[in-house]
């Protein structure tokens, strides 16, 4: 190896090891930019006793009960763009404002340009008389 490569390949090198040494010292800086808490949940209490086939529109979530009693809930958040749903009460559908993307009472996309279903939400009972209400986290 000459003296002229020799001194290439150590201005290069260095070069590189500088590079790396400027990287690890802005890694820590980057990460504590790029932090974000993680978003807790919310609880919602429901204080009505939905009969079967009804619905409770919530502007986060729609609240179904079916015919045989289950019930569940729905995000009110279109999957395409973020609009907020409406629920046809003559179709039985949620249908979004924006791009008329449709979905079914369980969240499952139908038509329009929303490729996702909707997000299912957790529900539980408050108490054991069907009258108690529900608690839905969103």
């Amino acid at each position: 190896m000459c003296p002229e490569e020799r001194r290439t390949f150590l201005r290069n090198g260095w070069f590189w090891l500088r590079l790396l040494a400027l990287a690890a010292l802005f890694y820590p800086l980057w990460r504590f930019l790029r932090f974000s808490t993680p978003r807790k949940p919310k609880l919602v209490k429901v204080d009505q006793n939905l009969l079967p086939g009804e619905v409770f529109l919530h502007p986060d979530f729609v609240l179904f009960r079916g015919d045989g009693g289950e019930v569940w809930a729905v995000s009110r958040t279109c999957t395409h763009l973020g609009c907020r749903l409406n629920y046809s009460v003559e179709g039985k559908l949620l249908i979004c404002p924006c791009h008329a993307s449709k979905f079914s009472r369980k969240g499952r996309r139908i038509a329009g340009p929303a490729r996702e279903d909707l997000a299912r939400l957790a529900v539980e009972k408050m108490g054991e008389k069907p009258e108690d209400g529900y608690i839905v986290r969103t």
